[in-house]
């Protein structure tokens, strides 16, 4: 009975490793989110000025302003492209932490049920 337990606790553990790398890639998907949100949706400035979105502007980049605004200083690229760079890391440990702990669970599974169906076949021998 105690590799029941053991079992019982390493699959627990595979477990929390999953919600650990699902919460880590629900966390990195917010901040793609957070990335589009700053790319992609209008802003306004401080005199309440509209200002448009850094992807979709008239002009050729969003920087020109079209009429020298202070668009371009109130939101930059280095702001979106960091929130970007920091979702690669948090996506990739999330990625590694959810697939162990999916693989661990299964192989886990995997071993019980050859456990299993050898002392099923076992049993078959011994009767007959």
């Amino acid at each position: 009975m105690r590799s029941l337990t053991y079992d019982m606790e390493f699959r627990a553990r595979a477990k929390k490793t999953m919600g650990w790398g699902f919460a880590l890639l629900s966390a990195a998907a917010l901040l793609w989110v957070w990335c589009a949100v700053l790319l992609a949706m209008p802003y306004t400035v401080g005199d309440d000025r509209e200002c448009e979105a850094r992807l979709f502007t008239e002009w050729g980049t969003a920087n020109e302003g079209g009429d020298g605004s202070s668009c371009a200083e109130e939101r930059d690229w280095p702001e979106a492209l960091a929130v970007l760079g920091l979702s690669v890391p948090v996506s990739v440990i999330g990625a590694v932490l959810y697939t162990s702990g999916s693989v661990s669970n299964r192989m886990s599974e995997h071993a019980a049920e050859i456990t299993r169906l050898n002392e099923a076949a076992d049993r078959s021998r011994k009767q007959g």
